[in-house]
């Protein structure tokens, strides 16, 4: 039996391929490749400006409006959470303690329970009384009652009944079943020979028919749509590659063109003009104009001073001359030693032991 299989083909082994599709191929290709270009460089174009919106305007815009939020919103929300509805809470929290829960409470303690109390006790005798009078009272009547009914129901009922169902019910029944046999019997022969007639029918006019039309018209047609399909679907994926290639070495060239155009001229001019006169400006006219500016600071610092010590020196002769000398402070005897002087274990310099 393994002799008659045909032989697996292997992984690496391709298939050879037939002329319709080596035929299709190229020209399915050249026309993909014209028409996925333009669309390839439009999306990249609009990737790249996407990248630019969203670096340049959507980003710091986002983040504009979430600092907003939290400035509008959140903020005063947390406030008046924090410092509005939390207090007036507890508030409402503690008012609604002292005046439902606790005059509840003492309903509930001083009132309700006593009368439930009173309630359950009355309960529990009329359930003595109650029960006294089913077991004595009620269950005998009750047995006699159903005794005397069930005898009545054996002998008017159900003696009739079953003599009625054995004599005239019964023999009816299997009457009745026996006709209904014959009759399914009849009817499963008639809708049989009607399926075997409708179902020949229906291969004859319809089976045979679109088996034909399928196996000789569809499958070669789904066959050679498969192909083109495949095809179709190969020149996109190779078109879209290429225009990849073709619009990044677009975009590359449009970079080098506006770096040669403008970046490289702007930055020339920066290096060769602009920094040149910067520095000239910086060692001719700026630096110079910052030595004078702090040598006229210090100068005016100075001047200041010396003002203030004119002013504090006037204040303090015209002092003079108004109160005289000032007296001069009393000495007074510190109780801690000098500077210059050192304790030693001889001395003392508290108040009770000072010599």
């Amino acid at each position: 039996m393994d002799l008659d299989k045909p032989p697996a083909r292997q992984p690496d082994q391709q298939t050879p391929e037939g002329c319709l599709v080596v035929a299709i191929r190229l020209p399915v290709r050249i026309v993909v490749l014209v028409l996925v270009v333009p669309v390839r460089m439009a999306w990249d174009a609009l990737v790249v400006a996407g990248r630019f919106l969203k670096d340049t305007v959507l980003r710091p815009f986002g983040r504009a409006l979430l600092w907003l939020g939290r400035v509008l919103v959140v903020w005063p929300l947390t406030t008046l959470w924090r410092y509005v509805v939390v207090p007036v809470g507890r508030a409402l929290v503690w008012l609604g303690n002292m005046l439902v829960v606790v005059p509840l409470t003492w309903c509930y303690r001083q009132v309700l329970t006593p009368v439930g109390h009173a309630f359950a006790w009355l309960a529990r005798g009329t359930g003595a009384v109650l029960v006294w009078l089913y077991a004595r009272v009620l269950t005998p009547v009750g047995i006699g009652i159903r005794t005397a009914a069930a005898w009545l129901a054996r002998y008017l009922i159900a003696v009739p009944a079953r003599s009625f169902f054995e004599w005239i019910l019964a023999p009816v029944g299997r009457a009745i079943a026996w006709c209904a046999r014959g009759v399914g019997q009849l009817l499963a022969l008639l809708v049989a020979g009607i399926g075997w007639v409708l179902y020949w029918t229906t291969r004859i006019l319809i089976v045979l028919p679109a088996l034909a039309l399928w196996r000789w018209i569809l499958v070669p047609v789904g066959r050679v749509l498969a192909v083109v399909g495949r095809e179709v679907w190969d020149a996109l994926g190779h078109a879209w590659r290429i225009a990849g290639r073709i619009s990044l070495a677009v975009g590359r060239f449009l970079g080098a063109l506006f770096r040669w155009i403008f970046v490289e001229p702007v930055r020339w001019v920066y290096r060769t003009v602009l920094t040149p006169v910067g520095h000239v400006v910086r060692d001719v006219v700026l630096r110079p104009a910052a030595e004078a500016a702090r040598a006229v600071g210090r100068a005016t610092r100075q001047a200041l001073t010396a003002a203030r010590e004119s002013v504090r020196q006037a204040r303090a002769d015209f002092r003079w001359m108004l109160f005289g000398e000032p007296r001069e402070r009393e000495a007074v005897a510190r109780r801690e030693p000098s500077g210059r002087e050192t304790r030693t274990l001889g001395s003392s310099t508290t108040a009770l032991t000072k010599d």
